[in-house]
């Protein structure tokens, strides 16, 4: 079974956790799509979505999906996003499709968030995909030198501007066995918009695709 097929399969076990007629966050990237996807087919009656990003916008309304911004809708019933990595602790790394700020807005204003991915997005300790960090262009340079310091080799997303109007910085090799710890010193250094780390606020549930079905952390 390919990596495809496994994203669909996953996508379509997220329907079930959606009650008609809710506030529905949705999040970004491939996984999502399928899951965009899967819901255009379900029959389920979405009364509106908070949507993570420009793509994500586009397809929503492509299915008739209304998009309402979050100052709007207020609390959230549930979100569905992917991630880059998950472990155990159900902490995440997110980002790789650049949206991580607007992820982690309305991972926040959700009662639920359910992370879909397959299986081999599952690691041991986070860190292994390079973490995406959200800068402030003017504070490019400061927040490298800050990174390097924390022990990590930023590299900056080329040809890349987020949906905010800021840059990306892929950070590799940093030690992230204290997530949340790392997730506070990142997010606090001036210039830094959000980091990718997902461990103050984890997934609910991790919903995985694998050969032998669908596996729920």
């Amino acid at each position: 079974m390919d990596q495809n097929e496994l994203k669909r399969q996953v996508a379509k076990a997220a329907l079930s956790f959606i009650d008609d007629d809710c506030i529905l966050g949705v999040g970004t990237g491939s996984t999502v799509n399928c899951f965009i996807d899967a819901l255009a087919q379900s029959g389920i009656r979405i009364e509106a979505a908070v949507s993570s990003s420009d793509e994500s916008t586009r397809r929503l309304q492509d299915i008739g999906i209304t998009v309402v911004d979050l100052n709007t809708a207020g609390p959230l019933d549930l979100y569905i996003d992917g991630a880059d990595e998950f472990d155990a602790n159900r902490y995440l790394i997110k980002g790789g499709g650049g949206a991580l700020t607007r992820e982690k807005i309305i991972a926040e204003a959700a009662r639920r968030f359910v992370c879909i991915v397959d299986q081999s997005k599952k690691v041991k300790v986070l860190g292994k995909f390079p973490l995406p960090v959200e800068v402030i262009p003017m504070a490019r340079g400061l927040v490298a030198r800050k990174l390097v310091a924390l022990g990590g080799q930023p590299e900056l997303r080329e040809n890349f501007t987020t949906d905010n109007g800021n840059l990306i910085l892929d950070v590799h090799n940093l030690d992230l066995v204290d997530a949340a710890g790392m997730e506070r010193k990142i997010n606090n250094i001036p210039g830094v918009v959000c980091c990718g780390i997902f461990a103050l606020r984890k997934a609910d549930t991790v919903l995985v695709s694998s050969e032998s079905g669908i596996q729920r952390f």
